[in-house]
């Protein structure tokens, strides 16, 4: 069938009771990787698509990115006629009723930042397996039931974080605070076990974990409280940049920046962006953290115009940068 009959398959689908299995192929029930059968998604180069994109929140710098990054990308495919972006601003609710909406409207193709892993697995789900093809980005929910999951290692990329501090940072051991993603979010579990995982048996403790939900103001307020409750910590370890530039202002405004090492993630190279943190001795180091915007629409042309199957996962490179390899890696990243 074409993309648009597809389509309004993919809504009396929707709509049906959660129970009763709307076979469009042998592989709906949501085996990741297979998703909706290519030869009745795909509508070939002569269709016009029109893709839906679900971002967790657009607070986050790195989410702005990631929203720029596939419209540039989408941009350059004269078939995807228009991608429509929804915010839901960190409300698992509104991104559930959000997505319900994409679904209504008939969209050739879902992408999927989702907020939080388990509230969002149901909806996501739905949508798999009334035929339409969905990209999972960056963050991940319970189960299988998409197409494609495109995103880095954050458990790696926790675990590198932790050797770098036991290594480079912190050879001696120390007190450190950690300042986590939302807590239902699978990079922050996962950017936490790793990190535990590098810096087993350094000497390093940590003292104190604040979930600062992924935002600079929130981060600040959780470390300004930390301060006053540990009169030592050597350093922090946010998990995203912005929430260790948080740390850092907190650290400044207490007199205490100075003695405090200070690591985050997500490296975007954009001039508030943690490479320049970097560059700028406010973060001691970050890791590269891709946004994965273009991947996921070379991944939608695959499977709406190529007629092609998708991986089951798609893990994207990162870059541990510090001030030494830091105005390298900007240029570098600046100029694709």
């Amino acid at each position: 069938m074409s993309s648009r009959t597809r389509s309004m398959f993919a809504v009396v689908c929707a709509v049906a009771l959660l129970g009763a299995g709307c076979g469009t192929t042998s592989t709906n029930a949501g085996a990741a990787g297979g998703g909706p059968d290519p030869s009745e998604v795909c509508g070939g180069p002569g269709e016009e698509y029109t893709i839906g994109v679900s971002q967790a929140n657009v607070a986050e710098p790195y989410r702005v990115r990631m929203n720029a990054d596939i419209r540039r990308a989408a941009a350059e495919v004269e078939q995807f006629d228009e991608v429509q972006f929804l915010d839901a601003a960190q409300d698992n609710s509104r991104q559930v009723s959000q997505i319900r909406t994409l679904i209504t409207k008939q969209v050739d193709l879902l992408i999927v930042s989702p907020n939080e892993a388990a509230p969002l697995t149901g909806v996501v789900s739905r949508a798999h397996n009334s035929g339409i093809p969905l990209i999972l980005l960056d963050r991940k929910v319970n189960g299988d039931s998409y197409s494609t999951f495109i995103g880095a290692d954050n458990e790696k990329i926790g675990r590198k974080a932790g050797e770098y501090l036991a290594e480079h940072l912190l050879p001696e051991g120390g007190r450190i605070v950690e300042l986590r993603g939302l807590s239902g979010s699978t990079p922050a579990a996962e950017r936490g076990r790793g990190f535990r995982a590098g810096i087993e048996g350094s000497g390093i403790e940590i003292v104190a974990t604040a979930d600062g939900q992924w935002l600079r103001a929130e981060a600040r307020s959780k470390m300004a409280a930390m301060l006053k409750a540990h009169p030592r910590i050597d350093a922090v370890y946010g998990h995203n940049d912005p929430m260790a530039e948080g740390a850092h202002l907190a650290a400044r405004a207490a007199g205490r920046a100075g003695g405090t090492k200070f690591v985050g993630i997500d490296g975007l190279p954009t001039p508030s962006g943690g490479i320049k943190a970097v560059q700028q001795g406010r973060l001691s180091a970050t890791f590269v953290y891709p946004t994965g915007g273009a991947e996921a629409i070379t991944a939608a042309k695959r499977i709406l115009i190529d007629c092609e199957s998708v991986p089951e996962k798609q893990t994207l490179p990162t870059q541990l940068v510090t001030r030494e390899n830091a105005a390298e890696v900007y240029r570098r990243l600046n100029s694709r």
